[in-house]
């Protein structure tokens, strides 16, 4: 063997993955139509879904791979030109060609993929495809069923070849189309904790991660790979949630509050900004998270005013307990012209949570989107006053009561309220 064979059968066994797989990264046998891979952070399913189209692309010239991404973003910088993506994981000799302009990449042999994004469902209305990968589905769109729109078009233009199959790779998440695949007969699923693939991550991260989460829920669903269920006693459901969602007509708002749950500092909790409307049949729309981390005084007051002005907001509602007039200073350094109001808790936030979660069984209040950071640590609430959800504090969920009761509960049964 010369040295340039040499170099090039070295290079190809770094790039040979079987080897290297932990069993959740090898496909099933079997005949299966999907090939699920649901696992922790880390657990690498990336380089199982870009390994397994690999396969695919090297040994059948005449396949078409649709590659589907949240966004068109994500699909080319995770799954085309990610560290794990299709580019990295293919020897030069078998490297395909990315072509951004028509979002599509070549393979020598004449193999092709195509990029989609699941926020475009009707993309995948014509094109036929052989194979597919689809990449974290517990994050595609959820607002007008989106996420189920994009599944139901790609299946049915899954009619070339002799053998279709899908495989999809996801963080758990409960949404509906994670739960539809789960529970189909043609899908088989492998995955498990981040741990799995612990050889492939730094030590510092493993530790850290533990130090963090723990057997906390968010750390059984990110790290530990499970889907968890709603949580029994919580004040809110998925099925609940879920069944709210509309589109909202910003002509339809008769009122917009903007509401602020303060972090007692810069490194503690996020800062709860929610932007919640009252529509016309007096039902609450909840328009959007705002919420952000690790801020300053300064940078969350901007993001309160941001808020008020995108949603041209007839109030904004801030909780004082932390602060006081600190509060009322800093926002009215972010923008002097907000109609701000300060609330002051005199009872816990489950208990405050506790009208607001019936204002959604009575129907009384719609999501107009999906606000995943929001609706876990909803679904996180309690009865009887705990907490079970990501974080050390629902502060999103607590914006999320202040402006609702700021707009649809009584003055009897509203906080009081401090006018500046």
């Amino acid at each position: 063997m010369n040295e340039r064979d040499a170099l090039d059968a070295a290079t190809y066994f770094d790039h040979y993955f079987a080897p290297h797989a932990h069993p959740g990264q090898t496909p099933p046998p079997g005949d299966w139509q999907v090939w699920m891979v649901m696992g922790g952070r880390g657990f690498g399913k990336t380089r199982a879904g870009a390994e397994y189209v690999r396969s695919i692309a090297e040994s059948d010239a005449y396949a078409r791979i649709a590659l589907v991404g949240t966004s068109l973003g994500e699909a080319r910088s995770v799954m085309v030109e990610g560290e794990s993506g299709l580019i990295a994981c293919s020897p030069p000799s078998d490297r395909p060609t990315f072509e951004p302009s028509l979002h599509r990449l070549r393979w020598p042999n004449g193999a092709q993929a195509f990029l989609y994004s699941a926020a475009e469902p009707e993309s995948l209305r014509g094109p036929q495809h052989s194979h597919a990968w689809c990449d974290e589905i517990g994050k595609w769109p959820q607002a007008h069923d989106r996420a189920s729109r994009c599944w139901d078009n790609l299946l049915l233009g899954l009619r070339l070849g002799r053998d279709q199959r899908i495989v999809a790779t996801t963080t758990p998440r409960n949404t509906a189309l994670v739960r539809r695949l789960s529970a189909s007969e043609g899908t088989v699923v492998t995955g498990g904790a981040t741990s799995a693939n612990a050889a492939n991550l730094p030590r510092t991260f493993m530790i850290a991660m533990e130090r963090e989460f723990g057997q906390t829920l968010l750390g059984r669903q990110e790290l530990g790979g499970e889907l968890i269920d709603d949580i029994e006693g919580a004040l809110w459901s998925r099925a609940l949630i879920e069944n709210c969602r509309v589109r909202s007509d910003p002509a339809e708002h008769l009122r917009v509050v903007v509401a602020v749950d303060p972090p007692a500092s810069a490194n503690g909790d996020a800062c709860g900004i929610i932007a919640a409307a009252v529509a016309q049949d007096g039902s609450a729309h909840v328009l959007a998270d705002c919420s952000v981390e690790n801020a300053s005084p300064e940078r969350w007051a901007r993001a309160v005013a941001e808020a008020a002005s995108i949603w041209s907001a007839d109030r904004v509602v801030a909780e004082a307990n932390q602060g006081g007039a600190m509060v009322a200073s800093v926002l009215r350094a972010a923008d002097v012209s907000l109609p701000l109001k300060l609330v002051h808790a005199s009872r816990g936030k489950t208990a405050r949570a506790e009208p607001v979660a019936a204002l959604y069984e009575a129907g009384r209040v719609r999501h107009c989107g999906h606000f995943a950071a929001l609706e876990d640590q909803m679904c996180g609430l309690m009865a009887g006053g705990t907490y079970e959800g990501p974080g050390r504090s629902p502060d999103r969920a607590d914006a999320l009561v202040w402006a609702l009761t700021e707009l649809l509960l009584g003055r009897q049964m509203r906080p009081r309220i401090t006018n500046i």
